[in-house]
């Protein structure tokens, strides 16, 4: 993507032409005393989500929702897991 930095003080009055730039695919930051401030990116126009897609390529246990042990919480299920780290 290309860009383009631009100062804060010449932006009103080029708001048009800018958004017509970034609409093309530039991006602009906008600077002020060669800070940036803002950043204009065009909008990606995305596909819609297809539901089902990939379906049985994934699972969850049964236990999913069900709570965590308390020796989830506690130091001994650390040392358990994590002891080579």
């Amino acid at each position: 993507m290309l860009m383009k930095t631009i100062n804060i003080s010449e932006t009103e009055a080029n708001i048009k032409d800018l958004l017509s730039i970034v609409v093309e695919g530039t991006e602009i930051i906008i600077t002020e005393n060669k800070i940036p401030l803002a950043r204009i990116t065009p909008v990606i126009k995305s596909t819609p989500r297809k539901a089902g897609l990939h379906s049985g390529l994934i699972w969850t246990s049964e236990d999913f929702d069900e709570p965590l042990p308390e020796s989830f919480w506690t130091d001994s299920y650390r040392e358990c897991y994590f002891s080579e780290l």
